[in-house]
């Protein structure tokens, strides 16, 4: 079962990412830029979702139009993942939204899980997992053994601002079935398991420090 990484290269989300980055970008604008990459990786991301032909009465005339045939189920993984969810959600305003919740163990650098709320049966549902940073791979991994644990079949959909190499290859090794769509490849991660040149921790950044 393959990972493919898809780096999507388009202008505007290297304008964005440039601002993400920036670690003297308030709050707010990360927010918005942030949104504004998701929306922009999640049109690339759902390029191949399956459609149907349907009947539409125009003002002058009967036509032939696509609707999607299965509704996704889109899945941020909190609290970093609520970055891409409105614009998920814009895009695909049909669609259901499950929750994973994982903290990071700062010692071991491990997922420690803390939220599961996903339909009881993913079975034919394309699944969606918003994960702004790639890092270690390991809270992606948990999440997708929870959705095929569920019933997801296929390839699951994931949605990230920044992968690292070591994160990719966790995943390769765990033998998932994965599309990830995001805007770099960054160099490595460092000594404390954050992304290097990275843009820091995703979720303080949008919502401020808990501690």
């Amino acid at each position: 079962m393959p990972v493919a990484l898809h780096v999507v290269d388009h202008p505007l989300i290297a304008d964005s990412l440039t601002r993400v980055r920036d670690k003297d970008t308030p709050n707010a604008m990360f927010r918005q830029e942030l949104e504004r990459i998701g929306t922009l990786l999640m049109a690339e991301a759902t390029r191949g979702l399956t459609t149907h032909a349907v009947s539409v009465p125009t003002p002058l005339t009967e036509t032939t139009g696509r609707q999607l045939t299965t509704q996704p189920i889109v899945v941020p993984v909190l609290r970093a993942g609520l970055g891409f969810l409105h614009a998920a959600q814009e895009l695909l305003p049909n669609a259901d939204v499950g929750f994973i919740g994982v903290a990071r163990d700062e010692s071991t650098h491990q997922p420690v899980p803390y939220v599961n709320k996903l339909p009881e049966s993913l079975a034919a549902r394309q699944c969606i997992v918003l994960d702004p940073m790639l890092a270690t791979g390991g809270s992606l991994a948990h999440t997708c053994r929870l959705l095929i644990e569920r019933g997801a079949t296929g390839t699951i959909i994931v949605v990230c601002v920044l992968a690292a190499p070591e994160g990719i290859e966790l995943l390769r090794k765990a033998k998932l079935d994965l599309a990830i769509y995001t805007a770099a490849l960054d160099e490595r991660l460092n000594d404390t398991a954050f992304i290097v040149p990275g843009l820091g921790d995703a979720g303080d950044r949008q919502f401020g420090s808990p501690a």
